[in-house]
């Protein structure tokens, strides 16, 4: 994939209102991110995981003066407004609103700074690119001329640039055997901020050093050999991971992995055939994503 200009790329997400003066209290409390404190207008990237830490959804916050969007990017808006539903107290000032949907438009290459202070700034990669701004679009709602004149990414390359910057996406990369440091989300998750679900968990993690698989890039083999819950083999046939997304593109297959800590250091892993050892002359190229980040070790690390 090469592009020759900017381009958008577009995505359905979903937008959960949250109103009341402790909008913000109860977010903080259930995501990974600094959020009670942060001032309106603010967009703050979140992971949304469960009491061990397990991966339910990505987000977006934007906290303002009466509340909070919630924009769950990755990851299914109905079981997290469930889950959100299902903790909410009559003593918590927060009116949760149903679910709606949206739409997150991806700003892809460069772009001129006065745009860019009128989209979603969260800091972090959304899978175009580290620090790529992003437009929030309500339905019926029109995006603006000087980003509708962008041509929009086509499925398969757009499909391209997640892969290779490492954006997980459900069910693949999020599900409940997954955290958020073996996913290279480090910039989403605060580590000093306080009590929330799945806290202890993460703080142990990067405590002790205790992510035991993270995710890679993969590239190689042959169209069809390499489905997501394909097994991984190193040079000497020893587990090495599994597969979980893939794409059969025009340039070659590619995909994303998680490999396990044993074989972090390989540039080459040998998916299994079909008698279910590896496939020796079925090579994988394996690196890491672009817009991963390393796990944090020690809890000083984030904040």
């Amino acid at each position: 994939m090469s592009l020759t200009g900017p381009a958008r790329w577009s995505t359905p997400i979903s937008r959960i209102r949250l109103e009341g003066a402790d909008a913000r209290r109860f977010l903080h409390g259930q995501s990974s991110q600094a959020i009670e404190l942060a001032s309106s207008g603010a967009c703050l990237p979140t992971c949304l995981i469960s009491p061990t830490g397990r991966m339910r959804a990505l987000a977006l916050v934007r906290p303002d003066d009466s509340g909070a969007d919630l924009l769950v990017i990755a990851g299914e808006g109905a079981a997290v407004h469930q889950a959100l539903d299902r903790v909410l107290f009559p003593a918590d000032r927060v009116k949760l609103g149903p679910v709606e949907a949206a739409t997150l438009v991806r700003w892809v290459g460069a772009t001129a700074s006065e745009n860019a202070l009128q989209m979603l700034n969260p800091g972090v990669d959304l899978g175009a690119g580290a620090a790529q701004p992003a437009w929030l679009q309500q339905p019926g709602e029109p995006l603006p001329a000087w980003l509708e004149a962008l041509p929009e990414l086509s499925e398969e390359a757009a499909e391209q640039l997640r892969l290779r910057q490492g954006f997980p996406s459900a069910p693949g990369e999020l599900n409940d055997s997954t955290n958020p440091f073996e996913l290279g989300l480090a910039p989403w998750v605060s580590l000093n901020k306080g009590c929330y679900v799945g806290q202890e968990t993460l703080a142990k993690l990067a405590t002790y050093d205790g992510v035991k698989q993270q995710l890679r890039h993969w590239r190689g083999g042959a169209a069809g050999s390499c489905s997501p819950g394909t097994t991984l083999f190193t040079a000497a046939g020893e587990r090495a991971g599994v597969i979980t997304s893939a794409l059969a593109g025009a340039d070659a297959p590619e995909g994303l992995a998680l490999v396990r800590r044993s074989a972090l250091d390989a540039e080459a892993l040998f998916p299994a055939g079909a008698d279910g050892t590896a496939s020796a002359d079925m090579v994988l190229q394996i690196s890491v994503p672009t817009g991963f980040v390393a796990p944090p070790v020690g809890t000083g690390g984030l904040s």
